[in-house]
């Protein structure tokens, strides 16, 4: 196997633990004060994030450097033509992180308040956007070659067409009830109850659109037959998760949903491949794993590095999921007036 083809499979895999990951992050921040009905359940509610979300969005850091190493020229296509939007979802996500630090400082509840909404437009933007964008990765961009390299020469209009649109809506409901299955399975009492609802009610909107979204994407975007292998098994499992979620099997509803994201990313992958951003006139040629990669040595070795250090990050990672397994109700998490907020802010509470 080509250097080329075995970093395209892991940039595929990075997007992957990252719409696993960083998705029932998102969902939890849309969810906060739909779940979350007093200060305390909101608290429990971030509280389960505390630990996890930051080291989630490593993930992402991981894939862009990985993608700017290893295809430049995708990377340079895709952060200018795709600025704005890209640019919306950095600002998003330093807002949802200055939310999640600044929120514990002051007990006043306009503060909180404030801080709550931030969250949740900082978890709702990128939740909408990543689906915008990949969808228009598959779909293809107005392209164009420039000297020796291939630009994006089309607006921020372009890509606001109904599949990218409805990539985004797919996006945003999945992780939604990946974050509700979430909250299902790391709370209890009330919150736990109003999780498991939410999980229901959203799961069968996202798997009537994500159904028309991945059809969409086999019947007009793949040239491949085998790649409807993963386009089925994907709603397969995500409706196996909803029912898990129904029966109060939160862990299997949870790797139900994980693997149902795993799936979606692989379809999408898969009907890109050989490509990396396809030009929207398939008469012409596009960015492919050949043309927009790096050199062969540059590669090779960075396979090195990334066998070496890739298993090293992900059995720490697994370790912390394990360290911070139990589940929380609204009455463990003390009072901002308590005196022990102190030794709780690592918690981001």
């Amino acid at each position: 196997m080509q250097f080329t083809t075995v970093w395209f499979i892991l940039i595929a895999i990075l997007w992957s633990g990252y719409f696993v990951l960083e998705g029932f992050d998102f969902g939890v921040g849309i969810l906060l004060r739909t779940v979350g009905k007093t200060e305390a359940e909101r608290r429990a509610i971030i509280t389960t994030l505390g630990p996890l979300w930051d080291g989630n969005e490593v993930w992402v850091l991981v894939a862009g450097g990985a993608t700017f190493a290893a295809f430049p020229e995708w990377y340079a296509t895709l952060f200018s033509g795709f600025y704005l939007p890209l640019l919306l979802i950095l600002v998003a996500l330093i807002i949802r992180g200055v939310a999640f630090e600044y929120r514990s400082k002051h007990s006043d509840k306009t503060w909180r308040n404030r801080w709550d909404w931030a969250i949740m437009v900082g978890s709702f933007v990128p939740a909408l956007l990543w689906g915008v964008a990949f969808a228009n990765i598959v779909r293809g961009v107005p392209l164009e070659k420039v000297g020796d390299h291939i630009e994006y020469v089309g607006s921020f209009l372009n890509l606001l067409n109904p599949y990218a649109l409805l990539g985004g809506l797919v996006t945003l409901t999945l992780f939604i009830t990946h974050g509700a299955i979430f909250l299902s399975l790391k709370t209890d009492g009330a919150i736990r109850d109003r999780a498991h609802s939410a999980a229901t009610k959203f799961g069968i909107i996202a798997a009537v659109l994500a159904v028309a979204f991945l059809l969409w994407t086999q019947l007009a975007y793949s040239t491949k037959s085998w790649t409807w292998l993963p386009i089925l098994l994907a709603p397969t499992t995500w409706v196996a998760g909803i029912f898990a979620n129904r029966l109060r099997r939160e862990g299997w509803a949870f790797l139900a949903t994980a693997t149902t994201l795993v799936l979606a990313v692989i379809g999408l992958f898969s009907v890109l491949f050989p490509n990396v951003m396809p030009n929207i006139d398939h008469t012409t040629i596009g960015l492919t794993v050949h043309n927009a990669s790096s050199t062969h040595y540059t590669l090779k070795v960075m396979t090195i590095v990334a066998a070496i250090f890739t298993p090293i990050v992900l059995i720490y990672q697994a370790w912390t999921y394990w360290i911070f397994r139990k589940r929380l109700t609204a009455e463990q998490i003390p009072s901002p007036e308590s005196g022990t907020l102190e030794a709780t802010k690592h918690l981001s509470v």
